[in-house]
């Protein structure tokens, strides 16, 4: 389980984060919902080990990991899939899925046969170069790269950012096979209310950097219209 207490974080002089506190267990998906600007990319960072934090603690299974560098991070099983996608654009479909290989034990070193269920037109490009590939093959890609890692915890920014309504479907189909067949722990940030409801067993909303709401799915449905009050503009 990832347990996060009373997080901050500062970039320079600003305040992003004030004591952000979360859980994400193993086998579900927890959401971070909120608008823009209000710290969810910068909790992210903070996990995954891109910004470290101010004060506060990140412990995944049982171990404190505040301290760790994001390879050491990686190491542990944690995978991330930023914002943005961040794949290597002038690497084929296939390196940029090798580029994860580096985590791993050499007798592990494979793309699982998943990457390929989940994702087809992945396994039909594997020549073409990332940047050749529309937005939502691209988000495919920087998905099927973090499984590579074969993690336990799946840190997601807004993967449905720009993509279009079929491929979305696409990745919430894929998001929700991980936490049910590999029992994968998955933090997922997002703006787009239905599809992070849908998906979510846990959710926390956050504005200017603090936690306002959390819950559980139960919750979801019963608090419909607030949610939805702290993610209108």
């Amino acid at each position: 389980m990832l347990e996060i207490k009373d997080l901050t974080l500062h970039y320079g002089a600003a305040q992003a984060l004030k004591g952000i506190s979360l859980t994400a267990e193993e086998g579900k998906i927890t959401t971070v919902l909120g608008r823009n600007g209000v710290g969810k990319t910068s909790l992210m960072r903070a996990i995954v080990g891109r910004h470290p934090a101010s004060g506060g603690t990140i412990t995944w299974k049982g171990e404190t990991i505040g301290r760790l560098s994001p390879p050491e991070r990686a190491k542990r099983g944690i995978a991330y899939v930023p914002q943005g996608r961040e794949i290597f654009p002038l690497l084929t479909v296939r390196e940029n899925l090798e580029a994860a290989y580096a985590t791993l034990p050499r007798g592990q070193r494979k793309t699982p046969d998943a990457v390929f269920e989940l994702f087809p037109v992945l396994l039909q490009m594997m020549n073409r170069r990332g940047g050749d590939l529309s937005g939502g093959q691209q988000q495919q890609l920087a998905i099927g790269r973090a499984m590579v890692m074969q993690p336990r915890l799946l840190v997601l920014d807004e993967p449905t950012e720009g993509i279009q309504p079929s491929i979305i479907k696409d990745i919430g189909r894929a998001i929700e096979y991980l936490r049910d067949q590999f029992g994968m722990a998955v933090v997922l940030v997002e703006q787009y209310f239905d599809f992070a409801s849908a998906l979510a067993d846990s959710f926390v909303v956050l504005d200017r950097g603090e936690a306002v709401m959390a819950g559980d799915k139960a919750d979801i449905a019963a608090k419909d219209a607030e949610l939805r009050r702290w993610l209108t503009v």
